[in-house]
């Protein structure tokens, strides 16, 4: 269920739907984000949302979630819930740390390939760019054997102004923390054309960077406890990509949530 305190939040980014316009009366939003939520929850099928918690069908849901991907309301949700974490003090931005989590698509569709470590059964990758308390500042989708680090720079691109503090929004990043698989000299260099100080092991060395990596494997595993993203059952990007802006979202309303009560 959607509380009055995140609805609060919800509301104003949802698109209006001019007055007058045809067709039959339209479903209440908020039961429909509660339908959607429910799918991203459990895992299960559109088709099989149930009629007796009273969220509309479950093509109505999925349509909104098309509707709504492509008007850009899960991207800013996401947005809008680091702004709040940031007011709050929860964002650290001098530090951020890179990771990929594979999972398997079960009906391919674009940004799928042979998965390394699913025997080359079809999967894709989830890519976190977490700050250093662990909220996801960017969240992308790849195939399964795109190798992590050319996923870095769409990561690094990804980050945006953060407002909510005094002074001019927070963007510059001091310092990336990943593993051996992101060592190589491109990433070194787009790391220093950026500015950004790189703390990443050699390959054939020890890896010393493995407590500081522990947030971001946390945040993917929370990424994953909502069962809809830890399977891939869309075909269609957008609408996975949908479903990865709103999970980033609610973990991070989570986190407030848990500071400020």
């Amino acid at each position: 269920m959607v509380d009055d305190e995140l609805w609060a939040v919800v509301e104003p980014l949802l698109p209006i739907k001019p007055a007058g316009t045809p067709g039959p009366a339209r479903m209440d939003d908020r039961l429909v984000f509660q339908g959607i939520l429910f799918v991203l929850f459990t895992g299960i099928g559109w088709e099989d949302l149930p009629q007796e918690l009273g969220f509309g069908s479950g093509m109505t849901c999925w349509r909104r979630v098309r509707d709504w991907t492509e008007a850009g309301v899960f991207d800013r949700m996401h947005q809008a819930m680091l702004n709040h974490c940031n007011t709050a003090g929860l964002i650290d931005f001098d530090r951020v740390i890179a990771d990929a989590s594979h999972i398997r698509a079960k009906k391919g569709g674009a940004e799928t390939g042979p998965s390394p470590v699913d025997r080359r059964k079809t999967g894709s990758k989830h890519h976190v760019l977490t700050c250093g308390n662990g909220l996801p500042l960017v969240v992308t989708l790849s195939a399964a054997n795109l190798n992590d680090h050319l996923a870095l720079p769409a990561l690094l691109d990804g980050v945006r102004p953060l407002r909510g503090r005094p002074g001019p929004p927070r963007r510059k990043l001091r310092a990336l923390v990943a593993d051996k698989g992101y060592d190589y000299p491109r990433v070194h260099e787009e790391l220093r054309e950026r500015g950004i100080a790189a703390y990443i092991p050699r390959r054939g060395t020890s890896d010393n960077v493995t407590p500081a990596r522990w947030v971001v494997e946390q945040t993917l595993a929370l990424l994953h406890q909502f069962r809809r993203l830890a399977i891939r059952w869309e075909r269609r990007t957008d609408i996975h990509h949908g479903f990865l802006s709103l999970a980033a979202a609610l973990i991070c309303w989570r986190r407030l949530s848990n500071r400020t009560r």
